[in-house]
Parts: C-alpha cells; sequence; structure tokens
C-alpha cells in the first residue's frame, strides 16, 4: 500500500495549553524542542524534556532566532549541554549571528548552506574562518555516535576514519538508540537552516517502523508485526467541529485501516464505525482510503474519547500517556441564571475533549469547578462558550468550605408558640449540647415521663440537624456535636412535629451561643517540588501563609520537594502563586487532610460578614 507522507505534530508550549504537546509526544518517535538563541531553554523546555524521557523518545533541538543580535549559539548549547546531558552535539552550526548571519555550516557533510535572494538553497563550501569550528564539531559528532555499531566503533577506537555513509548510517542510528541528540542552527524568521532541518528530518529522524513496541495497560507490550493486518488505533487528540461533530486524532498502531472498518472501545466494549479516514494539514484536510501503522489520521463522530484505544477484539488496550497535573481551580458562574444546564454541558463536553481540563460540582459550596493548567486555559473555555453555545460566563473565587463546631457543653430551652385565631403551633424542649470529637452528629432522646410524645422526637431531631447544616456562627455546616433532648412540654390540641421543629431550631441556636463555638478551616497538605535555587522563596511563602513545613528532600532529577501543611484558604490559588514564585518551574500536589480552628481575627470578620449578609436579607 502506499504510505502517506511524514507527519510532524506542531504542539503549542506556552505552559497552560502544555497538554496538547504531552498529547503529541504519546504518538511520535522524536520530540524536536525550538530553543531560542538569547534566552536558552526555559523552564518548560525542561519540563517537556523530562516528559519525552519518561515516554522514551529521541530527542533533538533547533536553536531558533540566531539572526538576533543577542543571539549566543555557543552558550546555547553548553546550557543545553549543562541541563540535559553531554550527548547533545551540533549538526550544523551557525554562519555567523545577527545581522551577519548568513546561513548554517553542514557539520555531517562539511558543507555550508544559504538561499539566494528567490529563497531558493545553495551549498557553498565552508568559509575559512568557520573551517576549524566545522572540523571540531566534526570530531564531536563521530565520538558520540560511534557508539551506535559495535563494529564501526571498534574501528574508530582502533583510529580507523568513518567514511561519509558510514557516519550517516551511525548518526541516524544513534538518534533512535537515545546516544545522541543532535542539535541544529538557524531562524524561522528568516528561515535559514529550517530546510536543512526538515531535510535531517526525513534522513535520520526514527519512522513509526523503528519503534516496534507499544506498552499497553496490563504491563505486556504491542509487538508491530508489519504482517500483522489486525488493526489497532490509539486516540490521542479530540477536537468538537461546528460541521462534522467530534474530531478524533488517532494514531494507526498496528495493521492497518480503511474507511468503513468497525472496531471495538476497550473503554466501553462497543463498537465503532470508522466512517471517514482524514489526513489534516493545518486547516486543509484531504481523504484518505488507507493507513498503515505508523500513520495519523483524522476519524470524525467517535464516541470514543482522549485516550482510547480501537482494536478488532476490543481487548487491546494501549498504556494512556500521564497528562500534567490540573492544579489551577476556579469558579464558574453562567452570567444569568437559568443557563446553568447549557453552562455545565458545554463544560463536559469541553473537558472530554481536553483531558488536562476537569469539571466538578461543590456540594459543600454549591460551586461549579473547573480544574485547569492555568489561567489562560480557563479565558480560551470561556471565549469558545459564548462563541459556540451562546452561554457567557465569569470566573469567581472558590468558597471556602469552613466548618463551625463547639467547644463546651451547654443547655438552652427551645419553646415556639404561636396562637393566629384558629388552631395555634405549641413546641417547647430542653436541648443540651456537647462535643463529639470525630463522631460527627449524634441525637439522643432522654425524655422520660412523657413528657413530649415520642412522635414529636423526630420533628426535634429533624430541627436540630438542619440547623446544623446551616450553621450558627458564620454560616457553614456544624460538625462534631451530640445532642441530646431531656425533657419539655406540649399542648395536647397545639402541639404539632412543625412546632417542635421550630422550637429544637430555637433551642439549638440558643445553646451554641452558650457553647464556645469556633470556626474550622480545612488544611492542606502541600508536596512542592522545584529547583533547590527556589527552596528559600517557598518556606518562606509557607511560613507568611499561616503554613507550616514538616519535611524537605531532594529528587533524583536534584530538585527540593517541599513537604508541609497549610491552611487550603491560603492556597487555594497555589498554582498561580507558585508559578510565579519558581518561574514556571515548580509542580505541587495538594490534599485536604482534616479540619483545625481558624485564628481569632479570622473568625470575627467571617462572622461580621455572615451577620451583615443577614441583616441585609440574605441566607
Amino acid at each position: 500500500m502506499e504510505r502517506l507522507p511524514a507527519q510532524r505534530l506542531d504542539a503549542p508550549c506556552y505552559p497552560d495549553f502544555v497538554g496538547d504537546a504531552y498529547a503529541a509526544m504519546s504518538v511520535c518517535e522524536t520530540a524536536l524542542f525550538v530553543v531560542d538563541a538569547s534566552a536558552g531553554p526555559q523552564s518548560i523546555t525542561t519540563r517537556l524534556w523530562y516528559a519525552a524521557e519518561d515516554l522514551d523518545l529521541a530527542r533533538a533541538v533547533f536553536v531558533n532566532r540566531i539572526d538576533r543580535s543577542e543571539a549566543d549559539y555557543d552558550t546555547t548549547l553548553e546550557t543545553l549541554r549543562e541541563r540535559f546531558g553531554r550527548r547533545l552535539g551540533a549538526v550544523t552550526l551557525p554562519w555567523g549571528v545577527g545581522d551577519q548571519f548568513k546561513g548554517i555550516i553542514d557539520v555531517v557533510r562539511m558543507q555550508a548552506r544559504h538561499l539566494d535572494e528567490h529563497g531558493k538553497p545553495v551549498i557553498c563550501e565552508i568559509p575559512a574562518e568557520y573551517a576549524d569550528a566545522a572540523a571540531r564539531a566534526r570530531d564531536a559528532l563521530c565520538d558520540m555516535v560511534a557508539e551506535a555499531d559495535d563494529e564501526l566503533m571498534l574501528k574508530y577506537l582502533d583510529g580507523g576514519q568513518l567514511t561519509q555513509d558510514e557516519l550517516e548510517s551511525l548518526l541516524g542510528k544513534a538518534i533512535a538508540q537515545r546516544l545522541f541528540v543532535p542539535v541544529f542552527a538557524g531562524s524561522c524568521v528568516v528561515e535559514e537552516g529550517v530546510t536543512s532541518l526538515l531535510d535531517e528530518i526525513v534522513s535520520f529522524f526514527p519512522s513509526p517502523r523503528t519503534f516496534n513496541e507499544v506498552p499497553l495497560v496490563n504491563g505486556e507490550t504491542l509487538n508491530i508485526d508489519p504482517g500483522d493486518d489486525r488493526p489497532v488505533v490509539f486516540v490521542f487528540k479530540t477536537l468538537p467541529d461546528p460541521q462534522q461533530g467530534r474530531l478524533s486524532f488517532v494514531k494507526v498502531l498496528a495493521g492497518s485501516v480503511r474507511p468503513g472498518l468497525e472496531l471495538v472501545n476497550a473503554r466501553t466494549r462497543k463498537p465503532e464505525r470508522l466512517a471517514h479516514l482524514d489526513r489534516m494539514c493545518g486547516r486543509e484536510i484531504s481523504e484518505v482510503k488507507e493507513a498503515a501503522a505508523g500513520d495519523i489520521v483524522v476519524v470524525p463522530k467517535l464516541d470514543a474519547i482522549t485516550g482510547d484505544t480501537l482494536s478488532v477484539t476490543g481487548k487491546v488496550e494501549a498504556a494512556a500517556f500521564r497528562f500534567p497535573n490540573s492544579l489551577y481551580r476556579c469558579a464558574i458562574e453562567p452570567d444569568k441564571r437559568g443557563t446553568e444546564d447549557k453552562l455545565y454541558s458545554f463544560l463536559e463536553k469541553a473537558c472530554d475533549a481536553d483531558p488536562t481540563m476537569k469539571v466538578t460540582r461543590d456540594e459543600d459550596t454549591a460551586q461549579t469547578i473547573i480544574s485547569a493548567i492555568g489561567e489562560a486555559q480557563v479565558s480560551v473555555l470561556l471565549d469558545r462558550l459564548e462563541e459556540r453555545s451562546g452561554v457567557t460566563a465569569h470566573t469567581v473565587p472558590l468558597r471556602i468550605p469552613y466548618r463551625e463546631t463547639i467547644r463546651r457543653t451547654a443547655s438552652a430551652q427551645g419553646r415556639h408558640k404561636k396562637q393566629t385565631g384558629g388552631a395555634g403551633q405549641y413546641g417547647d424542649c430542653w436541648l443540651r449540647i456537647e462535643p463529639n470529637p470525630g463522631g460527627g452528629y449524634e441525637f439522643v432522646d432522654e425524655v422520660v415521663g412523657g413528657r413530649i410524645p415520642r412522635g414529636f422526637i423526630p420533628a426535634i431531631d429533624k430541627g436540630v440537624a438542619e440547623t446544623m447544616r446551616e450553621g450558627v456562627l458564620a454560616g457553614y455546616p456544624m460538625i462534631d456535636v451530640r445532642c441530646a433532648v431531656y425533657d419539655g412540654s406540649y399542648h395536647p390540641v397545639d402541639s404539632n412535629e412543625m412546632a417542635f421543629k421550630s422550637a429544637a431550631r430555637i433551642g439549638f441556636q440558643k445553646a451554641v451561643e452558650q457553647a464556645e463555638p469556633v470556626l474550622l478551616e480545612p488544611m492542606a497538605h502541600l508536596e512542592i517540588t522545584v529547583p533547590d535555587s527556589y527552596s528559600g522563596s517557598i518556606m518562606g511563602d509557607i511560613s507568611a501563609s499561616r503554613g507550616r513545613v514538616e519535611g524537605m528532600d531532594t529528587t533524583d532529577k536534584g530538585e527540593a520537594r517541599i513537604m508541609a501543611t497549610v491552611p487550603y484558604a491560603e492556597v487555594a490559588d497555589y498554582a498561580t502563586r507558585l508559578r510565579s514564585l519558581s518561574r514556571g518551574t515548580g509542580e505541587f500536589s495538594i490534599e485536604l487532610t482534616g479540619y483545625e480552628q481558624v485564628p481569632h481575627d479570622v473568625q470575627e470578620k467571617l462572622a461580621a460578614e455572615y451577620a451583615a449578609k443577614r441583616a441585609a436579607g440574605g441566607k
């Protein structure tokens, strides 16, 4: 069959959209990193480099913007080597820098290349002033790639010289075996070095046939045999499309696929039909009649989501890649009442298409929560919401799920009496409340002698429980309280369940006011990983946030890992803070671990806000 042309996936590497880069790397054989010649590798470069390492990808680097006046190729290359190892080596050198940048020096073929006034490549001899640098770079290149073949390595170590054909053969093998990381030079603005890069990608970068095993979720591997026609495809990206519905970007892992083929989804165990196969290049879509192992195609209207595997039996499931943690959280509210359902439906579909986002409903705070990688990702989401569904929404701060409890025992009478001319209402009960640490809410009936008929006891229980859910001190739910009803009175005509429920609410509120009510705040356990140079700033910020550092150690990559417990109210926006404190290099995990009493000033502030809200008619 006719193979599809070599395919390249261009993924944005802005930190908020780094999930697309992870998805792209999961189906590629080589990751090409573009690095600025003046700024050098950024924090996102390091993050994605280690992600490519985890995926066992071959890697390459293109040092861009050589035409800028502050460009420094040698310093950038040395920085790359210090950060990522000495396996990086130049295969092209810049022919001048800044305004003097004319082209590139091809170290592999020992020739110079540049573009003429019509943009066509011209090959010429290496200028004399670059001859020594090119010779040193070629010797270093031979040293690094010789390991890819035992026989040629022995020949080289014995003093023999590698022929041009041997060097080119070794270069491709060394890249595929992850023994060598080629570094290219050029400028995308003036297009010098770009054509050479694309030529080398075709000549030396590994093809899908180089990697003949795919890891599966059960720990086994799928061997890609060119003679095996049993198709397996992996969905690595989904996008909503106004005309065609959902578009699924899939890589054929094994066998070949044709339009009309029916495969079984390993996750749902349901069959799905590949109605059409398309090849997408930018905005251009062309139909494909057949795709073989290694090809990437677009299939419209599949029910599959990102990470699904489809095969003939439905029993093959490729190990899905690990997306970065989505730790930026905010609440979303619609601008107009009545559009909540449309908002939530859109958010669910958006999260199906982008697994780096998650939507949940927090019943404690009655908020719709979006978890994402960063603020820009949420901003783009809201723009698409208005564009595609006509619903407008905005973000609001997260509400902190505080809790209330009591510190000592207290008793009070709750008496509800109402006479409106007809049948009245009468309920009277005495309640005793006491702390019940870790025991939640507990209700006890201690009434004797028929002071309150048994039929009204459940109403008292219900009244207390409802009041606890609403809170007394600052409007937050109460926890860990034992309540006993031990006395009371009733009226044979005017008493009913509603009256005793109201009496219970009155008595419970009075008792709480005497029982030293306190406000509790959720505590968060953080594990923060940052370069060691930022550890002091991080620990200082934790202390300033009323937190306590509980330990610090060093990771395998030489980074500092800090463990701390901090009030959740202080770190609800920690994703944004950590990015600022560590210049985008830090990562963290967060877990709520329990509740502790808030400082007195915080309690007074929240109680005052609640009182003002109630006075204004709010709940």
